[in-house]
């Protein structure tokens, strides 16, 4: 990112809906100008905290239309245990217990896996990275990542971390960004400059390659939701 003229950060946060507490979080993190972009992906999406993002991913509608398609591909149910990567406020965690299934979440967030203990009170929730799940082999019967994926500097390690704490045959539903909305409202600079977009003949490869079994990818004008099975 360029150099920052004096209180464009407060501009490019206020963009952002952040407020006077997160401007006060930025110049007190003493981090140097080229780290905020970082730190403002960080503060929105990849590891969300302060009070604007208890709002946003506390509320009832947020990521919806990810959350739908993956409960639908996955059809959880009583005699289920999902695993959900990236849990965020624990909504998609909640609806999933609703189902009768068990539940559990983690995230790399420690503000956001407190949400998800709010609004999931019957979920497992860990604050953990994706790459290290503190799971058994074969604990859990699906998997769902809720616009996550887009974020992971190395997923295939992250499903191969997966694939061992899943049953065989167990369904994974992967919704993330395509890089059609890149620059749209659905992943808006500068934070899309430290996302990973992939075509969904990509999408498709990298799960194959992985070693995920019937593999499909649904692309609804850039939301992309890949589905398949271990």
């Amino acid at each position: 990112m360029p150099k920052m003229q004096p209180g464009e950060a407060g501009q490019v946060m206020r963009r952002f809906g952040l407020g006077d507490e997160d401007v006060a979080a930025w110049h007190e993190s003493g981090l140097p100008e080229d780290a905020f972009t970082g730190w403002l992906t960080d503060r929105v999406a990849r590891r969300p905290s302060g009070r604007r993002a208890r709002e946003v991913y506390g509320a009832e509608d947020v990521h919806d239309f990810a959350r739908r398609p993956i409960l639908d591909a996955l059809a959880p149910g009583p005699g289920d245990h999902l695993l959900e990567v990236g849990c965020g406020g624990g909504l998609l965690l909640r609806d999933a217990l609703a189902t009768g299934a068990a539940a559990t979440g983690i995230d790399h967030s420690a503000e956001m896996t407190r949400l998800a203990r709010q609004r999931a009170p019957g979920a497992g929730v860990v604050c953990a990275a994706a790459e290290n799940l503190p799971f058994a082999p074969n604990t859990f019967s699906a998997l769902a990542m809720s616009v996550v994926f887009f974020f992971l500097a190395d997923p295939a390690r992250v499903l191969r971390e997966c694939r061992r704490v899943l049953r065989p045959g167990a369904p994974v539903a992967i919704y993330t960004t395509g890089p059609e909305l890149r620059g749209t409202p659905a992943a808006p600079e500068p934070l899309a400059s430290l996302g990973h977009f992939y075509s969904d003949a990509e999408l498709a490869a990298l799960a194959s390659q992985s070693g995920l079994a019937d593999v499909q990818v649904r692309n609804d004008g850039g939301g992309q939701l890949l589905s398949a099975r271990w």
